[in-house]
């Protein structure tokens, strides 16, 4: 059986919740509404809106990233499909309706305030996506019919001499468009805390935010698929910086009983185990793949599920 692929930490830098699926993928972070007081003057807000609409479309389209590796655990990409594969019932997975998310990401493109390198990548990127999903498409409805059967594997044949060049021009620009955004969003969380502490001080508000920033960052250098050896340094460096905001959390529930619920309790425990797993790497010297595979997986779902509970959260502490 083909061996379970690592998860890639794709930590996105943006404000839209991340759907996590297998293998899994790390959250974005917690929404923040683009009209709120809190969000500081009119670029923010703008820039903001900007950055929403290109996470979403980011989150929806990562189902595509997932399909193809389904696909690439069981076919030999040299050789092609032959029908004969042991694991061909894997097939594909369906893709997403992303007809909106294109629409508003599109938008936004053409919307101020401008990052013209950002915007472009963006614009590349639907453009990728749109040329690599309807070979997706006609291969996962292929193969879950079991059309190889009827037609010696001809289509088959035909999608992955497609789908290849595809699937690989959107792999470029979704890492480039990744990395863009990871600075883009990076500049507005420092802008959105200082905005938020300015209005209301290190409220319950100004505690989810930071704790999901900083745990955020710890997603960005996790292992991945790609580079399955940790930066031990920077990964530490990271955890590190997020111990500094569990412990700030702690400092605000001492003049604030109700602290701010649902998410202490998350915060704290991925903190614990963040350090549990850093020992397992430094023990494996740094490669995911020496045993820490399901913890790193099971680190990101739950991140996953903290930053799911953060406007909750948020609400509840008002």
């Amino acid at each position: 059986m083909p061996i379970a692929p690592l998860i890639r930490a794709a930590a996105l830098a943006g404000t839209v919740v991340l759907a996590a699926a297998a293998p899994a993928f790390a959250q974005a972070g917690a929404t923040i509404a683009p009209n709120s007081p809190t969000t500081g003057s009119a670029d923010l807000q703008t820039s903001i809106v900007k950055a929403n609409a290109y996470t979403a479309l980011m989150n929806r389209t990562l189902r595509a990233i997932q399909s193809w590796e389904r696909y690439r655990s069981w076919v030999d990409m040299r050789q092609g499909p032959t029908g004969r594969e042991r694991y061909i019932s894997y097939g594909l997975y369906s893709l997403y309706d992303v007809a909106g998310e294109i629409r508003r990401a599109s938008e936004a493109t053409r919307q101020e305030p401008a990052f013209p390198e950002l915007d472009q990548t963006v614009a590349r990127y639907i453009e990728a996506y749109q040329a690599l999903a309807p070979l997706i498409s006609r291969a996962e409805r292929y193969y879950e019919r079991k059309d190889y059967r009827d037609d010696n594997m001809a289509e088959g044949r035909e999608l992955h001499i497609r789908m290849v060049p595809a699937a690989e021009a959107f792999l470029r620009e979704r890492a480039l468009l990744d990395a863009q955004m990871r600075t883009f969003k990076n500049d507005l969380d420092v802008r959105e805390l200082a905005a938020i502490e300015k209005r209301e001080g290190r409220s319950a508000r100004w505690q989810v935010r930071n704790i999901v920033i900083s745990a955020r960052a710890v997603m960005d250098v996790m292992p991945s698929p790609d580079q399955p050896i940790a930066d031990l340094k920077a990964l530490d460096a990271a955890i590190n910086q997020y111990g500094l905001a569990v412990r700030e959390m702690d400092r605000f529930k001492e003049n604030n009983p109700s602290g701010v619920p649902m998410i202490e309790a998350q915060a704290s425990s991925l903190l614990g185990r963040l350090r549990d797993f850093r020992e397992k790497l430094t023990r494996a010297r740094g490669d995911v793949r020496r045993g820490a595979a399901m913890d790193a997986n099971s680190l990101v779902n739950s991140y996953n599920m903290m930053v799911s509970l953060a406007d909750t959260a948020i609400r509840m502490a008002r």
